[in-house]
């Protein structure tokens, strides 16, 4: 009977255990916390990635990257960022000075985890890449090879590069339709852009885009599309499906160069940078007209981004080596955040 007696509180003791086990089992089992609400700058001149807290405008960190950090994207929910860097030297417009060779060794696509500033994996992204664009499934990144005049598209699994394409000299400007079958990349030389289809590696179309073209953005339902063009200082609103410009908006003003681009997430209006015009043009997409302007925002902003609400804007602005925040109802700037040396993307996320 004692046996049985100490078998049978062992078993009562395994029960008790199972249950306080089953009681944990949740938590242990609970999804990861969201990713807070965070804004990434790219710092060309520095090498590093500023974060910010788009809430309350705090600089929460910043991580090394590499050289020349400039295009940003972030996966949907804010775990990875990729960024283009590379290792050909700053050369400006006009410059009669010889840039140094590059090291190629510097360029490709440093994909990051966010929560830890950790770089996971450098990506091969072809020569000089500048900007890039995510396919909606997560599975490819197209990249701009500034120097080379093409597109290089990267298989996220493998790891490698899986294709080149044609896309007119000096590629910029990189963005991807919602639905992932057709990427737009701008041609500052040629003034065009090249419509890529990332899986079948294809070039589908090619139109032109003003003069020396330099940002894109789509609506979110994938309809249109539109396009900065710096030299022009216009904006072409593009049929996405059919790749065809529907009409050009040009903006007048002293030294104004329009530049990065951002849509609110509802679709109705856009924000242009205007470079050395210092300012934030906003267009109204309905009508396709001008109806603001944020005058001051900072010196020559070039990434914008806007939060979902349409009630904040941000710029990033290399002469200064700040990001500005921008009321947009009242059209106050909000503050100047210190970034690192020469900041150039913005990417942001809102949980």
């Amino acid at each position: 009977m004692a046996r049985r007696r100490w078998t049978n509180d062992w078993i009562t003791a395994l029960l008790i255990g199972a249950m306080a086990g089953c009681a944990e089992h949740p938590r242990a089992m609970a999804p990861p916390s969201p990713a807070p609400a965070r804004l990434y700058v790219s710092n060309e001149g520095s090498g590093d990635i500023s974060v910010l807290d788009p809430l309350d405008g705090r600089l929460v960190g910043s991580f090394p990257v590499g050289k020349r950090p400039r295009g940003l994207r972030l996966t949907p929910d804010g775990r990875l960022l990729y960024a283009a860097v590379s290792g050909s030297a700053v050369s400006p417009p006009g410059s009669t000075v010889a840039p140094p060779p590059p090291d190629r060794s510097a360029d490709g696509v440093v994909e990051l985890e966010t929560e830890t500033g950790r770089v996971l994996r450098t990506l091969p992204a072809g020569n000089d890449p500048e900007n890039l664009a995510l396919t909606p499934d997560g599975l490819r990144l197209v990249v701009s090879n500034e120097e080379d005049g093409q597109a290089s598209v990267i298989d996220l699994v493998s790891g490698k590069r899986v294709g080149t394409l044609p896309t007119g000299a000096e590629p910029e400007g990189v963005g991807c339709r919602p639905d992932g079958k057709a990427v737009y990349v701008t041609s500052e030389d040629e003034g065009t852009v090249t419509v890529i289809d990332p899986v079948a590696l294809k070039v589908l179309a090619t139109f032109k885009a003003g003069q020396r073209p330099r940002s894109v953005v789509f609506t979110s339902d994938g309809r249109f599309a539109f396009v900065t063009a710096e030299q022009s200082r216009t904006v072409t609103w593009v049929d996405a499906q059919k790749h065809a410009v529907l009409g050009t908006l040009r903006i007048d003003g002293p030294q104004i160069k329009p530049m990065g681009i951002a849509l609110t997430r509802d679709n109705r209006t856009l924000y242009v940078s205007t470079g050395r015009g210092g300012s934030v043009v906003a267009i109204d997409v309905e009508r396709f007209q001008i109806t603001a302007t944020y005058p001051n925002v900072g010196q020559r902003p070039w990434g914008v981004a806007v939060t979902s609400d349409g009630h904040r804007l941000f710029t990033a602005n290399g002469p200064s080596n700040d990001v500005s925040i921008v009321d947009l109802p009242s059209g106050s700037l909000l503050q100047r955040v210190p970034a690192g040396t020469h900041p150039w993307g913005l990417a942001l996320f809102e949980p």
